[in-house]
């Protein structure tokens, strides 16, 4: 059979139901014993209009959530009449369900208006016990202790469920942000892949065409280039959006690290960078993933620039230590006018890139060099 489930308004509205029942049965209780066979001396006989005063009361409670001042001034009220005219309901358990609903509402405002209209109701009816039935203040202890609780209660509930939604804002917010975080990053590798791909078969084509003539070879070679670089790019495009779906094959290729830096030295050489490449490693521990993909793409944005504005050639440096990477590219460029303040968006993006990992990147030209320098630490609170 299906679970029957229900929904919070149901859910609510049955609560009310049983509510009602609970105190509309606690009250009669009082009411035909006269006070559980204490006021019998003293106490009304009961009668239709005490049944009617404490069945408004009880019936009130269905709507103390829409409307829980009203409803909280109806069960004073009531409680008063009976208390005048003489019924033994002692305990007044409607006044209680009232402020507790007060209690726990979140947008309840002040705590002192509901407190000072329970203190000023309850006091009321004391003073109208004592003159009715003689009663002393012992004979309140109970009456007292249960407005008390139902307050405490119902200040409790409201506490527990505002931490309760204020965590899950608290997980709203960190799921957007980490939402739009891997938004950012998926720019970002596309940008780099995409921009190195466009900028590599620019230079491939003008060389291409430049040499459809002269040299058939190698307009020839500069063609298959291209059409390496395209495919590569594809590939790399679809391992990065690919870990966007749940169903994506799990022997997906990972995106390219540091280890793929020759090739890519390679791919620049073929386009015709003279490059020059030196390692230096101080330390036995391998780079993070993150640390890797960033130093790939820094070297690939750096590469791309030299064969653009460069001169034809430049020099990469790579110095892996225990605890960082430091990834120089050099390269000669000519008399034309310096970059902009800041660099274009290639620079901005590989200074991105080293401040996501903690680290820094310094770019700028230096007399007729051009010379671009990232400090990528592994562990991010070193930087």
């Amino acid at each position: 059979m299906p679970k029957l489930r229900l929904t919070r308004s149901r859910r609510d509205r049955l609560v009310d139901v049983v509510v009602v029942l609970v105190v509309l049965w606690f009250s009669l209780a009082q009411f035909g014993s006269q006070g559980f066979g204490q006021y019998k001396d003293v106490a009304t006989e009961p009668d239709a209009l005490g049944f009617v005063l404490i069945l408004t009361e009880s019936l009130a409670l269905l709507w103390r959530r829409a409307y829980p001042w009203p409803v909280f001034l109806v069960a004073i009220a009531a409680s008063m009449a009976l208390v005048s005219l003489g019924y033994a309901v002692h305990a007044p358990a409607a006044v209680a369900v009232g402020l507790f609903t007060l209690a726990a509402r979140p947008d309840r405002g002040s705590v002192w208006p509901p407190i000072a209209s329970a203190t000023a109701g309850f006091a009321a009816i004391v003073a109208g016990e004592i003159a009715v039935f003689g009663f002393s203040l012992g004979d309140y202890v109970f009456p007292a202790a249960l407005l008390i609780g139902a307050w405490l209660v119902g200040d409790r509930r409201r506490t527990v469920r505002q931490r309760a939604a204020e965590a899950g804002e608290r997980r709203e917010r960190e799921q957007r942000l980490t939402v739009a975080e891997e938004r950012t990053r998926i720019a970002r590798e596309l940008h780099d892949s995409a921009g190195h791909a466009i900028n590599t078969i620019l230079v491939q084509a003008g060389a291409a065409r430049v040499l459809r003539e002269r040299d058939p070879e190698r307009s020839r070679a500069a063609i298959e280039a291209i059409e390496a670089i395209a495919r590569e790019t594809v590939e790399d495009i679809d391992r990065i959006v690919g870990s966007l779906r749940e169903e994506e094959d799990a022997e997906l290729a990972p995106l390219p690290g540091i280890d793929r830096i020759p090739d890519l030295v390679e791919r620049q050489r073929a386009a015709g960078l003279d490059i020059a490449v030196s390692t230096d490693e101080h330390g036995s521990r391998s780079a993070p993933p993150l640390v890797g993909r960033a130093a790939y793409r820094i070297a690939q944005e750096a590469l791309t620039n030299a064969a653009r504005h460069g001169t034809g050639s430049a020099e990469l440096a790579i110095e892996r230590r225990d605890d960082a990477i430091e990834l120089t590219v050099t390269n000669p460029v000519g008399a034309e006018p310096e970059t902009r303040p800041g660099g274009g968006r290639g620079i901005a993006g590989m200074r991105e890139r080293a401040t996501l990992i903690g680290g820094s990147l310094q770019a700028g030209r230096e007399g007729a060099r051009f010379r671009v320098r990232a400090v990528l630490p592994y562990d991010r609170h070193r930087a």
